[in-house]
């Protein structure tokens, strides 16, 4: 007969969860923010001359259009975030691992003229939801990352191999419907 294996969860697993859970809903807001309140045509003619622009008036409509559909999928993708309070689905896993991964990279991805842009028109707070939503995702990606290493699994979980549970070769029994 062969064995079973499940996912049990493990005393980080929770804490895990409601770290990613916390997280995506701080940086739904912040994402949302940035989007919606610093991001406007305004901010983006000021970056296009700092950068050089040929005409920022013309290219700034269609610029600020795009950055805002950028936008709208993080805000997407760290809404899904919050779904880990409820569950822990192992598609969900790297969902929040990839968002998070490509948003911490804004602070490479991002030229320095929009936070100069963003500072000169907003002051300080221009550059906060950026800097809270790309700082905080590098840092919840690190510990995502750390965590998989650890458990060698998503959401901290621990295999365990159940004898003499039936199972078709490559799947897995998943303990109360969440995959590791």
């Amino acid at each position: 007969m062969s064995t079973g294996t499940q996912w049990i969860a493990t005393p980080a697993t929770k804490k895990l969860q409601i770290t990613v859970g916390v997280c995506s809903v701080i940086f739904t807001i912040g994402t949302t923010v940035q989007n919606f309140v610093i991001i406007n045509t305004e901010l983006v003619e000021m970056m296009m001359r700092t950068s050089g622009s040929a005409d920022p008036t013309a290219s700034a409509p269609g610029f600020t259009l795009g950055l805002r559909i950028v936008g709208c999928l993080y805000i997407l993708g760290n809404a899904a975030g919050i779904l880990a309070l409820r569950s822990r689905p192992r598609a969900l896993w790297w969902i929040v691992l990839a968002v998070n991964c490509t948003q911490g990279l804004g602070f490479w991805a991002i030229p320095p003229s929009m936070w100069d842009a963003a500072t000169n028109l907003h002051g300080t707070w221009g550059i906060v939801p950026s800097a809270v939503t790309d700082g905080g995702a590098l840092l919840l990606t690190v510990t995502m990352v750390l965590a998989m290493v650890k458990y060698r699994t998503a959401w901290a979980q621990q295999r365990t191999v159940t004898p003499g549970v039936p199972q078709v070769p490559g799947s897995s029994s998943v303990t109360r419907g969440s995959r590791g």
